[in-house]
């Protein structure tokens, strides 16, 4: 019998295997999909910063110089790709490997926390979000990007088709909606854009300053 240990082993060792060949995926998809997106997330981060699902690093070139940055990712290729560019860019970041459900950084440690296209692998969406919230200061910014359900019923019927066989290789998922996980976690949504059909969404929200 397989395992929910067993599950996200297999889709550890997946997202290990295409550390080499992600680069080249992602432009496609950057082109076709996202364009502007990275540009986007990155330029809302400020001061002292947390990349969740960092992988090969292709956002890194897009931070301002003066974020302070750290990225985590499961993936020990994927980071080692990372390293590799941010010593290229002449970029300077600290890389952990760690997993997103238990972030190695104590409470509100960030005031600005980054994922983009990595919510939809992460296989606890609710408990991702938690702790980026948790590591994240009173006031900070919440930054996503992801490929998410899409507004019409035939688009989501081929999201549904898809899941079938990217869930059970990698853990991806096409029909979450991070916007109403963000707001049931206690964050205040700031800005909320939706484009190509529905199937992507870019996305801010601050975490609330207790009184």
């Amino acid at each position: 019998m397989t395992t929910e240990h067993d599950r996200h082993q297999r889709w550890h060792r997946y997202w290990d295997k295409h550390a080499r060949t992600y680069d080249r995926e992602m432009r496609l998809m950057d082109r076709i999909f996202f364009a502007g997106s990275r540009q986007w997330a990155c330029e809302q981060a400020t001061g002292d910063t947390l990349e969740v699902a960092i992988g090969t690093g292709l956002n890194l070139e897009s931070y301002p110089d003066e974020v302070t940055l750290t990225g985590v990712d499961l993936s020990a290729e994927m980071l080692e790709v990372a390293r590799k560019r941010a010593e290229q860019l002449g970029r300077s970041v600290e890389l952990r490997q760690a997993n997103a459900h238990e972030l190695p950084f104590a409470d509100a440690s960030f005031d600005t926390v980054v994922c983009t296209l990595g919510l939809c692998t992460i296989p606890e969406e609710r408990t991702a979000i938690d702790e980026m919230r948790r590591v994240m200061r009173p006031g900070g910014r919440l930054v996503l990007l992801d490929h998410v359900e899409a507004a019409s019923g035939p688009a989501r019927l081929i999201q549904r088709g898809l899941e079938l066989v990217t869930v059970p290789l990698g853990g991806e998922h096409f029909l979450r909606r991070p916007f109403n996980t963000v707001r049931e976690a206690g964050f205040e949504i700031e800005h909320r854009e939706r484009f190509k059909h529905g199937l992507v969404e870019r996305l801010t929200a601050r975490r609330p300053v207790e009184a």
